[in-house]
C-alpha cells in the first residue's frame, strides 16, 4: 500500500499545483490514500468550505491543519460535521472539530491520522507528547496504520517527538515551515520521519508569500500585509510504502514536482 502526504497547500497557486500534478502522481505511485495539510489553502490563511470542496475534488482524502486553522472563520460552519478535516488535537478544553480520525482505504486498512501542534515558538497548547500518548492508547487496537502530522517550528522538537514515538506509530511527518527538508528516513523502531514535508504553492516566493513584501517587512520592521505570490507552483511531500502483511513502512520517498 502506498500513501501520499502533501506539504502545506498555499493559496490558489498551491491548489492549481495540486490539481495539475496530483492525478499523475497518484497513478504513477499507485496511491491509495492521500493526506494534505491545508491550513493555508484559502488566500494563504485558513480554509473555506468552497476551498475544502475544491481540494477534495482534486483527489485528497484527508486534510490536516495547524496554527492557522481558525484564521478563516467560515471553518466554524463545517468543521464539526466533516470527518475529512482534522485540526491539532492538543487545543485545550472544548474545541470545534476533531484532532484525529480513523479512515478506511486500500484493502480495508484502518488508517488513523493524528494532527498535533508543537509548542516551541508557537502557541502554548496542551503538551503534544502527552496528548498524542493518550490518543495512541485509545486507537492502537483499532488502527492498522497511525500517521501523525506534527505541525511545529523547531526541528529539535520534531526530532524529539519522532524519537519518543518511534515504534509506536508508523510515521511522524513535519509541517509548518514550508521548506522541504532532505532528512527523510525510517527510524530504528520502524517509524518513517521527515522534519518538514515542504510546501505546495508558488515557487518564486518566501514561504508562499510575495517575496518583495516579506523583504520589506524585514528591512523596515513595520507592518506589511502579505499576499500569496504568483507564478509557477510546486507540489512537495512524501510517498510512504507499506508492507501489506505487517503494515510496516518499507520506504519513504521525497517528492518535489513543478507546474506552470
Amino acid at each position: 500500500m502506498n500513501i501520499l502526504l502533501i506539504g502545506d497547500i498555499v493559496g490558489k497557486p498551491g491548489r492549481r499545483a495540486l490539481k495539475n500534478i496530483l492525478p499523475g502522481l497518484q497513478k504513477k505511485y499507485k496511491i491509495e490514500f492521500t493526506v494534505a495539510n491545508a491550513e493555508n489553502a484559502a488566500g494563504g490563511k485558513g480554509i473555506s468550505k468552497e476551498v475544502f470542496a475544491e481540494i477534495i475534488g482534486a483527489g485528497v482524502d484527508v486534510m490536516t491543519m495547524g496554527n492557522h486553522v481558525w484564521d478563516n472563520r467560515e471553518i466554524f460552519n463545517f468543521i464539526d460535521d466533516e470527518a475529512r478535516i482534522i485540526r491539532p488535537a492538543n487545543y485545550p478544553g472544548e474545541c470545534p472539530g476533531q484532532g484525529y480520525h480513523i479512515y478506511t482505504a486500500g484493502f480495508n486498512k484502518k488508517i488513523a491520522v493524528i494532527n498535533i501542534s508543537g509548542r516551541v515558538f508557537l502557541d502554548p497548547l496542551d503538551c503534544p507528547f502527552q496528548v498524542t500518548q493518550e490518543i495512541i492508547g485509545q486507537i492502537k487496537n483499532k488502527a492498522d496504520i497511525i500517521i501523525i502530522d506534527l505541525h511545529a517550528e523547531a526541528t529539535s522538537e520534531k526530532l524529539a517527538f519522532a524519537y519518543y514515538f518511534d515504534g509506536s506509530v508508523n510515521a511522524v511527518l513535519g509541517t509548518h515551515t514550508h521548506i522541504q527538508t532532505a532528512d527523510e528516513r525510517i527510524l530504528s523502531g520502524g517509524t518513517a520521519y521527515i522534519t518538514d514535508l515542504g510546501m505546495t504553492g508558488p515557487v518564486d516566493s518566501i514561504l508562499g508569500m510575495d517575496k518583495d513584501l516579506v523583504i520589506k517587512r524585514f528591512v523596515t520592521q513595520r507592518p506589511v500585509r502579505f499576499e500569496v505570490a504568483k507564478g509557477p507552483a510546486q507540489l512537495q511531500g512524501v510517498v510512504l510504502s507499506f508492507d501489506d502483511n505487517t503494515n510496516r513502512v518499507t520506504e519513504i520517498e521525497r517528492i518535489c514536482l513543478y507546474t506552470e
